[in-house]
C-alpha cells in the first residue's frame, strides 16, 4: 500500500456505527472495530476504533483473513501509530485496494500480539469508476471540451486530501516537465519531484551567450526555439487575427513574472521578433552578382534574371498542374487559415476528415493523381511527412506580427528555477520504469556508472514521463499496449543543426543596403536559413548571427562534419553573402548544435510520418501502469513551445481524473485552455 494507508488520520467526521468486537481466549479485546463493515473497493473509509481506557502502546492496525494470527500474515496495512494513555484516535482512514478479500477482517497488533479484531467486513464493487480522459475527451478534436462538460464529482474533503497527497515523479525538465511541476502546485499537489538528465532544465530551449557573455549584453543566438507567431494582418480586409494558441506562452511568461515577484534578474519580456526584411540572403539557384556575392530578396523582387531555373524537368505544365492540385488538396485558404489560429485543435480533426493524414504531398500527388515520378520529385520531393504539418505552419508562419523574449528564451527556464530547485535532481539519467503490481506504484531507475550492473530506484504513485521517445525508446519499460510501445519504438525525429558566429559589431546592419533581422536563406547545400537578430538594433554590441539553420537530410549532413569542417563551411557561406567584411569581422567564437547527436534528445522535434500521428495520439490518452506521457511529440501540433504547453496541460488533467479530481481538473482546463481557445 501507498504512504497513505500508513499514516494514521485524526478526522472529525460523524459516522453511523454499530459496535462489534470478537472475544479473544485470552479474555477481552484491547481494541474495538466499532464500523464500517460493508465498504467498496478502490475508495476511502473511517475506521471506528475504541481503546480500552488503561492502554499505552504502538498500535498497527492490518486486513486479511478472519482468521489470521500474525501481522505476518495480513493482505495489507491500513496504518499504524503510537497510542498514549487517555488520548487514544477514535478512527483511521482506510484506502480499500482493489484486491482486497472479499470477507476479511480488519485486526489491531501491538507488539506482535493480536488486540483486537473486528467482524468480517464486505466489500462491493466501486459505486463510481474513476473517469478517464480517454472516456470524455475527442482524440482528434478540442479534447477540453470534453473535461468542460464533465460533471463534478462529490468529494469528500478526506478523499482530496489524501488524493493530493501522491508522489508524482516528473521525468524530464524542459518546458512540457517544468509547466506540469507549476499545475499540479496550482491545485495544491506538492509531493512533486523533476529529474532530469542534463545539467539544467529547459530541454530544447537553448539560447547561447556566445565570448563569455552575459544576458544582458546582447551576444546571443537561440539554438533551439527562437519566437512566437502573435498574429495576421489581412490586407484584403484590415482584419487582425490573433493566433489563440500560442497565447498560452504568453500567458506563462506573466505566471511566472507573477511567482517570482517581478523580479527583474528574473522577468519574462516579450520583445518584437522581426521574421522577415527586404536585404536577407536569397536563394539565387546558383546566381551571384558581378562581386561574388549572393543576392537578396529585394534585388531578386527587382529583377527575376537575378536567379537561375533550375533546367532538369521538361513538362514545367505538369509541374504547374502539380502545385495546382496540392494547393487545391491542402485548402491553405485565408478562411482556412482563420480557422486555425482561431482554434488549431478543431482544425485538426477537420484536418483527419479531409484526408491530411493519410497523404504526404509527394504521395498524393504519385498515387492519387498518378504524376510522374520526375514531376512529383521536382514537385514535392520525397517526403514522408503528412500534409496536417503543412496547415498549421502555414496559419503560423502567416502572422505579420512576432515576439521573442529579450535576453533570449532561456529567460523561460532561467525563471522557472527558483520555483523547482528544490523538488530537482540534474544529471540523473533514467534507464528504466518498473510497476508492483502489488504496491500499484511505479519506479524510476538509473545507474550513477554505466558499467554498474544493478541501478538505483526511487518509488512514487505516478510517472509523468515528459523526455522525448528517441530516448524513452532505450528504456527498459512495463509491458504497454501495443500501440503505446509501437509509438514510443517508432516515432519519427527531425534532424536539425544550427551554427552561430559571433562578429566583432552588428557590421550588417551598417552594409548598403543595411540587413536589419529577418530569417533569409542561401543556395548552399548545408546552410538552409540565415537569421539575424532582432534586438538591440544599430547597437554597439558585439553581434551574433545565426549563420546556419538546416533541418531534414542536409542537418544530417552537415551534423557528421567535425565542429570545424562544419564551421569552417558556414564561416565561407557568411563571406558568400556579405562579402570580404564577414572575415574581417569573424571573431572566432562560435556555437554549434546538431539535435540529434545530442545526448540528452537525439533529434530537434517529433516529425510524424504519414499514419503515425492519427494512430499513436489516442495511446497518449492512457494511463498505463501509473505513467502518463507528455512532450511535443504527443501534441497536435510539433517543434513549437506552445505544443509542449499543451501536452503538460492534457496530461495534467488526465493525472488528476485519474486520481478522481474532476474538479481540479476542470480548473486547469479552463485556465489554460479556456483562456485562449473557445470551448
Amino acid at each position: 500500500m501507498s504512504s497513505i494507508c500508513r499514516r494514521t488520520a485524526f478526522l472529525a467526521l460523524t459516522l453511523a456505527s454499530t459496535v462489534v468486537s470478537v472475544p479473544f481466549q485470552s479474555g477481552t479485546p484491547t481494541v474495538s472495530f466499532d464500523g464500517p463493515f460493508s465498504v467498496s473497493y478502490d475508495s476511502l473509509h473511517n475506521i471506528h476504533v475504541s481503546f480500552a481506557e488503561d492502554f499505552e502502546g504502538h498500535v498497527q492496525i492490518v486486513h486479511g483473513e478472519c482468521g489470521m494470527r500474525t501481522p505476518a500474515h495480513r493482505h495489507h496495512e491500513v496504518g499504524s501509530s503510537f497510542v498514549k494513555r487517555g488520548a487514544s484516535p477514535d478512527r483511521f482512514v482506510w484506502v480499500v485496494p482493489t484486491d482486497a478479500i472479499h470477507h476479511g477482517c480488519l485486526h489491531a497488533y501491538s507488539e506482535g500480539e493480536l488486540i483486537g479484531r473486528s467482524a468480517p467486513i464486505a466489500i462491493a464493487e466501486p459505486l463510481h469508476k474513476r473517469e478517464a480522459i480517454s472516456e470524455v475527451a475527442d482524440v482528434s478534436g478540442p479534447w477540453f471540451d470534453g473535461i468542460a462538460a464533465m460533471a463534478s464529482k462529490e468529494n469528500t474533503e478526506v478523499f482530496v486530501s489524501e488524493a493530493k497527497s501522491k508522489s508524482i515523479v516528473i521525468v524530464g525538465g524542459g518546458m512540457s516537465g517544468l509547466l506540469t511541476s507549476h499545475l499540479l502546485d496550482s491545485v495544491g499537489i506538492h509531493d512533486w519531484h523533476i529529474m532530469e538528465s542534463s545539467g539544467r532544465v529547459g530541454g530544447r530551449i537553448r539560447t547561447k551567450y556566445l565570448a563569455g557573455s552575459k544576458p544582458d549584453e546582447y551576444q546571443y543566438q537561440e539554438m533551439g526555439p527562437m519566437r512566437f507567431p502573435v498574429s495576421i494582418k489581412y490586407a484584403d480586409t484590415n482584419e487582425t487575427l490573433d493566433i489563440q494558441d500560442h497565447k498560452m506562452v504568453f500567458q506563462l511568461g506573466d505566471v511566472l513574472n507573477e511567482l517570482n515577484g517581478n523580479d527583474p534578474e528574473l522577468e519574462v519580456k516579450f520583445i518584437p521578433w522581426i521574421q522577415s526584411s527586404p536585404n536577407l540572403p536569397a536563394n539565387s539557384n546558383g546566381y551571384r552578382l558581378p562581386n561574388g556575392q549572393i543576392p537578396s530578396r529585394a534585388q531578386i523582387a527587382a529583377n527575376a534574371s537575378l536567379t537561375t531555373q533550375a533546367q532538369n524537368i521538361t513538362d514545367m505544365d505538369a509541374v504547374e498542374e502539380a502545385s495546382e492540385a496540392l494547393e487545391e488538396f491542402i485548402d491553405a485558404t485565408p478562411e482556412r487559415i482563420r480557422n486555425i489560429s482561431t482554434n488549431v485543435y478543431a482544425q485538426h480533426k477537420a484536418a483527419i476528415e479531409k484526408g491530411l493524414f493519410q497523404w504526404s504531398e509527394a504521395a498524393y500527388l504519385k498515387y492519387e493523381l498518378n504524376m510522374s515520378a520526375d514531376v512529383v520529385d521536382y514537385t514535392a520531393g520525397a517526403g514522408l511527412s503528412p500534409m496536417w504539418g503543412t496547415w498549421y505552419d502555414t496559419a503560423y508562419f502567416a502572422a505579420t506580427t512576432w515576439r521573442t523574449i529579450d535576453k533570449g528564451l532561456e529567460s523561460l527556464p532561467r525563471a522557472f528555477y527558483p520555483l523547482v530547485k528544490d523538488r530537482l535532481t540534474l544529471n540523473r539519467t533514467i534507464e528504466e520504469l518498473s510497476y508492483d503490481n502489488d504496491t500499484g506504484r511505479v519506479s524510476v531507475h538509473w545507474r550513477d556508472d554505466p558499467f554498474n550492473v544493478t541501478t538505483e530506484s526511487a518509488e512514487y504513485d505516478y510517472a509523468v514521463v515528459a523526455a522525448p521517445f528517441s530516448k524513452v525508446r532505450l528504456w527498459k519499460l512495463p509491458q504497454y499496449s501495443s500501440l503505446l510501445t509501437r509509438a514510443i519504438q517508432t516515432m519519427n525525429y527531425q534532424q536539425s543543426c544550427k551554427v552561430a558566429l559571433h562578429y566583432k559589431t552588428r557590421f550588417w546592419e551598417k552594409l548598403d543596403p543595411p540587413i536589419i533581422g529577418g530569417c533569409g536563406a542561401t543556395d548552399i547545400y548545408g546552410v538552409g536559413s540565415v537569421c539575424y537578430p532582432a534586438y538591440e538594433i544599430n547597437s554597439t554590441w558585439p553581434g551574433v548571427i545565426l549563420a546556419s539553420y538546416a533541418s531534414g537530410t542536409p542537418a544530417r549532413s552537415v551534423a557528421g562534419l567535425t565542429d570545424e569542417e562544419h564551421v569552417g563551411l558556414i564561416y565561407r557561406a557568411m563571406i558568400e553573402v556579405h562579402g570580404q567584411v564577414a572575415a574581417d569581422e569573424y571573431t572566432g567564437n562560435y556555437d554549434r548544435q546538431c539535435w540529434e547527436n545530442d545526448k540528452h534528445q537525439a533529434g530537434a522535434w517529433a516529425a510524424p510520418f504519414v499514419g503515425q500521428q492519427e494512430l499513436y495520439i489516442p495511446a497518449y490518452y492512457e494511463t498505463e501502469f501509473k505513467t502518463i506521457f507528455i512532450g511535443e511529440h504527443t501534441s497536435y501540433t510539433h517543434a513549437w513551445i506552445f505544443s509542449a504547453l499543451d501536452s503538460a496541460v492534457r496530461g495534467t488533467v488526465q493525472l488528476l481524473l485519474d486520481m478522481g479530481l474532476v474538479d481540479e481538473a476542470k480548473q486547469i482546463t479552463e485556465e489554460w485552455m479556456g483562456r485562449w481557445i473557445k470551448i
